[in-house]
């Protein structure tokens, strides 16, 4: 009699995939959580197995990394070890089925799984297939572990996000579509791993590293970013993105990902902040480990090292690019949940990431995983990178109105860097505010021993002990809307017990959201008279036909006003940083609640030109499970104040949320107008 011959394997893919929430991510292949059994069928050719005189012994292969598994009739005592269990049950077509279980532990990967057979005949051999292991955050043994369902759904498997720019007085949203469930990304996230310097050094080394979160997310994030490896974006703040595409015309992950992976891991042209820490939140989520994108509001960056940050203006209230320091007006990185035996207790829980390249870690272009909790505590002897993003979120602003590179009069602002943090709130599209989670209240030292840069060491002891005997605040009328004039007042008060002439100018710089301010576009001045503790308001105005030409794609306005009293000498300065709202794509569908899968449905975009002057532009949609590809359409010539209307069809496949996104890139400038739908499709 012939020994046991394997002639089937049933992988049971739907059952245990629904098992293991790992729906859509690999139609092809099983894909499983660590620390979670899973069940297979054997079907052997001519006879059945036979316990008596047969043994089955399984090898789980990473690479050359090897775990062999004895099946037994009992089941493993812990998850955190590997074992396989046979169940018996009704004898059928020769076959067997067996429980694998996987160890919470074991690195994630790409696994062979082998079958080993061993009988009076002797010993064979056999490749059952292949098989993908990912973080569990549903196993409490795993170091990812997420305690709230709730949490589980909205950070491991939500395909649809939401990115917060602009200013924290005039947030704007984006979406952002993860794309986890399409084709090809679970393949392209685990090439990542693959292609890393990590892994070409020492294979077997790495294999076993990727049992770790803190490790795998160093890998990830100096992968998402290209300057020391094959990773998958260059990034770009020139302007010029002709050799690429602009960061703001991404909508999405897949996209940039397959292309990463078409062109044999060519870096993709061109990313920022959101696009790299989007990109990641892809990655992280496909892998099993919770991630949320995060925007921190007036982001700080100290080149060095000081936990403060020096800003010049000169006496008319122009912003002077005299310091390495920068605030970006908002900065995107991630966070991702894991624990840290590595650092000690008390510092589970979100680690902030960045894969934005800034500053060097350990050699290469990561940030993190730095614990937030670390960061509220400013444990800054603790890793990794925790000064950095400390001085991000709370770095003291210096402040120095200067004159021939004297420093006339300074002011320091301890709230103004990390203003407000805040992310996708859970099962919503509103912003979540998690200052609190970073930031806690200064004391008294925040800024004991730090200085005022490099225009001069430190202000005169005259300057500061004056007293401040005139007041100045701005103040906008309203949020600025594109095609509206820019109106704010200043406010001035004489807190002195004489009159005085003082003169007031005002500045309005354009600027870039992560650099500073770039020329002015307007300014006024004038000469007032205060009596005695007199208040006085005065209104001003910008043209919005002076501005336009400035305020183009996602430009920001720095505008600064300062007062000066030339008898005492006496200087202040005040100013605000602020963004201007464009009108959004209205989009509408068709019987919106009877949306049903495999039936074509109508959808209206409506778009409106808000500029002056007649504008063209591309319209694209983009809806992956609801269109075949992203839709392009022949450019739209808009006259001024023209709105415009395009009918296109959708066809879901599948049931649940779809999201659909819509922009119009005006050929004219830079400017995007972008809209977005969520779209709940019924089954049929």
């Amino acid at each position: 009699m012939k020994g046991l011959c394997v002639s089937y394997v049933d992988w049971n893919l739907v059952g245990n995939q629904e098992d293991h929430k790992s729906q859509g991510l690999c139609s092809e292949r099983l894909v499983v959580r660590r620390g979670k059994p899973f069940r297979i069928t054997l079907f052997f050719k001519d006879k059945p197995f036979d316990p008596r005189t047969e043994s089955l012994i399984f090898k789980a292969l990473l690479g050359e990394l090897c775990v062999e598994i004895p099946a037994t009739f009992s089941q493993p005592t812990s998850d955190s070890t590997w074992g396989a269990q046979i169940k018996l049950g009704k004898t059928v077509y020769h076959s067997v089925t067996v429980q694998i279980s996987t160890s919470s532990k074991a690195p994630v990967g790409l696994y062979n799984l082998q079958l080993n057979i061993q009988s009076q005949f002797g010993f064979q051999s056999c490749f059952l297939g292949g098989f993908i292991l990912l973080f569990n955050p549903w196993c409490r043994a795993d170091r990812v572990f997420l305690p709230s369902e709730v949490q589980r759904q909205e950070y491991v498997k939500n395909d649809m996000g939401m990115l917060f720019m602009g200013t924290s007085d005039n947030v704007q949203s984006r979406t952002w579509d993860f794309g986890l469930y399409e084709q090809k990304i679970l393949d392209i996230c685990l090439k990542i791993l693959d292609i890393s310097p990590q892994h070409n050094k020492n294979k077997n080394k790495d294999y076993l590293c990727r049992s770790d979160p803190v490790y795998l997310s160093r890998v990830v994030c100096a992968m998402i970013n290209c300057e020391d490896d094959k990773g998958v974006l260059k990034g770009n703040w020139s302007g010029d993105f002709s050799k690429g595409v602009s960061p703001s015309q991404w909508t999405g992950s897949a996209a940039i990902l397959k292309l990463w992976d078409k062109t044999q891991f060519s870096p993709v042209l061109y990313g920022q902040c959101w696009v790299f820490a989007s990109v990641m939140c892809t990655v992280m989520r496909v892998l099993g480990i919770p991630t949320r994108v995060v925007t921190n509001f007036n982001s700080a960056h100290d080149t060095d090292g000081n936990l403060s940050v020096e800003e010049y203006y000169s006496e008319t209230g122009e912003k002077l690019p005299q310091t390495a320091d920068s605030i970006w007006n908002y900065h995107l990185w991630v966070e991702c949940w894991m624990t840290r035996p590595d650092i000690g207790v008390g510092f589970d829980g979100w680690q902030a990431l960045d894969p934005t390249p800034q500053e060097r870690s350990d050699g290469i272009y990561c940030c993190g995983p730095c614990p937030v909790k670390a960061v509220r505590e400013k444990r800054v002897d603790l890793f990794y990178d925790i000064p950095f993003i400390y001085a991000e979120v709370n770095a003291d602003v210096h402040t120095a109105v200067v004159r021939n590179g004297k420093v006339l009069t300074w002011k320091v602002d301890t709230d103004r860097v990390g203003s407000l943090i805040c992310t996708k709130c859970v099962d919503g599209s509103s912003p979540q505010d998690i200052t609190n989670t970073y930031k806690k209240a200064k004391d008294n030292m925040s800024s004991a021993g730090s200085n005022c840069g490099s225009v001069t060491s430190q202000p005169s002891a005259n300057t500061q002990r004056q007293k401040q005997t005139l007041g100045v605040s701005l103040k906008l009328s309203k949020v600025p809307v594109a095609g509206e004039n820019i109106s704010f007042s200043v406010t001035v008060t004489n807190k002195a017990n004489f009159t005085r002439i003082v003169g007031e100018h005002v500045n309005a710089q354009v600027k870039e959201y992560n650099r500073s301010p770039m020329e002015t576009f307007w300014e006024a001045s004038q000469r007032l008279k205060l009596g005695p503790r007199e208040v006085a308001v005065i209104q001003h105005s910008i043209p919005y036909a002076q501005a336009m030409r400035f305020l183009l794609g996602d430009n920001l306005v720095n505008l600064a006003v300062v007062l000066r009293d030339d008898v005492t000498m006496e200087r202040v300065l005040e100013y605000e940083e602020f963004n201007i709202s464009t009108p959004q794509i209205s989009i509408q569908i068709d019987d919106e609640d009877g949306v049903l899968e495999n039936t074509k449905h109508t959808v209206l975009l409506s778009f409106h030109n808000f500029f002056p002057v007649a504008v063209t532009g591309v319209l694209r949609v983009s809806g992956p499970g609801l269109t075949q590809e992203e839709e392009t359409s022949k450019a739209y010539l808009l006259k001024a104040g023209e709105t415009r209307q395009q009918a296109i069809t959708i066809c879901p496949k599948t049931a649940g949320a779809k999201m659909l996104q819509a922009s119009l890139k005006l050929s004219n400038n830079h400017t995007v107008l972008r809209g977005s739908k969520t779209i709940n499709v019924k089954a049929a």
